[in-house]
């Protein structure tokens, strides 16, 4: 059993957070404080010089709004890199999957890991599951990530807040420990 806190200095793992995700093809989408939740944990990790790490969705459909070149490709104004924070590209669902992530996290020494960003269900569930099953300690945060509404499998309407609550259930004490911003940052071990 996974403890409730990861310990100081886990790596900060942002996933996609990219002007992509506000066009507004995505439809209705849950968790509208999210990124506020993304900046808390930014400046707390950066005023502890916390290893932060971003994952850009380089995307090589022609249509994706995440394609290098278009503007939603773009990291968010609330959390662009800082020189020195690694930016991992990937070209899958996967933060894993033909990127050297975990060779690079390995080599650095870091086996936890806090995760934010989005879709819930997308990328941020593959790269969650790929990191427990490859041993590192994950810890998710649920608020600090957000979906959009879908139809399930049968074609009934779930709303993004369903969707969401299904991905967080799918991967709690499976592949990670699920925690909120505040219950990450109260539990924190003093610097």
């Amino acid at each position: 059993m996974r403890s409730s806190a990861p310990s100081a200095g886990a790596v900060l793992l942002l996933i996609d957070l990219q002007r992509a995700i506000d066009h507004p093809s995505w439809g209705e989408r849950n968790n509208p404080a999210a990124e506020k939740q993304v900046s808390r944990l930014l400046a707390h990790w950066r005023s502890r010089s916390w290893p932060v790490w971003h994952v850009r969705h380089d995307s090589t459909e022609p249509g994706s709004h995440y394609r290098p070149g278009q503007p939603g490709h773009e990291f968010k104004a609330s959390n662009v890199p800082l020189p020195g924070e690694p930016v991992i590209a990937k070209r899958t669902n996967n933060a894993f999957i033909g990127t050297g992530l975990e060779d690079r996290l390995r080599a650095a020494g870091h086996t936890t890991l806090v995760v934010a960003g989005v879709i819930t269900n997308n990328s941020v569930e593959a790269t969650v599951r790929m990191a427990g099953n490859l041993g590192f300690d994950t810890y998710l945060v649920a608020d600090g990530c957000f979906t959009f509404a879908r139809a399930d499998w049968n074609g009934t309407p779930r709303s993004a807040d369903d969707v969401h609550a299904m991905s967080l259930a799918n991967l709690d004490q499976e592949y990670c420990t699920v925690v909120t911003t505040d219950a990450l940052l109260d539990n924190r071990q003093p610097h």
